[in-house]
């Protein structure tokens, strides 16, 4: 799991380059989250857990 932790945060880092707020919020340039892309990080997280917790118990 230790050599995902990069490739997570570089994965996390760039994602958030497609976080922008476009037009219709008034909001041109600010970076915010929608509840679709907040769902998908959570489940992500809840698979990496998982993962996680399953090799631990071998």
């Amino acid at each position: 799991m230790k050599p995902l932790i990069p490739a997570l945060i570089a994965l996390t880092a760039l994602s958030a380059v497609n976080a922008q707020a476009h037009d219709g919020h008034g909001m041109p340039g600010l970076s915010h989250w929608h509840a679709g892309d907040t769902t998908l990080w959570l489940v992500g997280a809840a698979i990496a857990v998982g993962l996680w917790l399953a090799r631990r118990g071998r």
